[in-house]
């Protein structure tokens, strides 16, 4: 089993984001046969300035013979902002939804939350047994949800959006998080490969990640802070990339 990291920006974030962090790689660590993935050297950790705060962008990342790539990012923007991003990438061969899950907080308090399964069927419906489990959860209630983006007809009817308003809906947020990550991986370990499916699959992960990064936000920051170019090859090669054998800097596959 690899160690689970301990990276240097992650106990000076809110300490939500570090609870977050914290259980998504025990989880993962648990349920699946992890190897490293690498990025390009220049992208798995950066520094720079926006306006004139210090940016600091952590990148942690996986795979597995489900998983192309397991991504999870932590960033801070001084004391003004911590961010955690995480992506689940299935290969193409498993019919899997995109797990992934947000937190953005700032001067002690988190303004968004989310965390959602996406499918990625040809029908954009979740597969049934993942349906059928997510549908036994028990119901968790929010005071404030948050409004969907335009480009967010990608998620699924179970996705959270929200800006948790005290510590208990902070900690039902982890916990359901923690519930989704627990459900997929132990149906991802449990999942046989579909290879015939693998255009449909890769079609799917094609217009997720491009809705993705149609969030203006992301973009806006990492270009204050690091210029256009660079903040498109970052969105499309480490952020929201594609298996599409196009991209130098993919890894290779790991052994099934």
């Amino acid at each position: 089993m690899m160690p689970i990291s301990n990276p240097s920006i992650r106990d000076q974030q809110h300490p939500l984001i570090r609870q977050l962090a914290d259980r998504v790689e025990q989880i993962w660590h648990h349920h699946l046969d992890l190897e490293p993935y690498s990025l390009p050297d220049d992208l798995g950790y950066v520094e720079g300035k926006m306006e004139g705060e210090k940016l600091v962008i952590e990148n942690h990342c996986y795979q597995t013979p489900q998983f192309r790539k397991l991504h999870m990012e932590l960033a801070k923007v001084g004391n003004a902002l911590d961010i955690l991003h995480c992506v689940m990438f299935p290969r193409t061969e498993y019919a899997l939804p995109m797990f992934g899950a947000d937190i953005v907080g700032g001067r002690g308090r988190i303004s968004m939350a989310i965390t959602d399964l996406s499918p990625t069927s040809e029908d954009r419906i979740l597969p049934q047994e993942y349906d059928r489990l997510l549908a036994q959860l028990p119901d968790v209630k929010f005071s404030q949800e948050r409004r969907f983006p335009g480009w967010g007809d990608i998620f699924s009817p179970y996705c959270l959006f929200i800006q948790p308003q005290a510590a208990e809906e902070e900690q039902q947020f982890v916990d359901r998080v923690a519930q989704y990550l627990e459900l997929h991986c132990q149906q991802a370990v449990a999942t046989q490969p579909t290879p015939e499916r693998g255009e449909e699959i890769l079609e799917g992960q094609r217009n997720y990640c491009s809705r993705q990064q149609e969030n203006d936000k992301t973009r806006r920051v990492l270009e204050k802070a690091f210029g256009s170019e660079w903040a498109d090859r970052y969105m499309t090669t480490v952020l929201f990339d594609v298996e599409d054998g196009e991209n130098s800097d993919e890894p290779e596959q790991i052994a099934q």
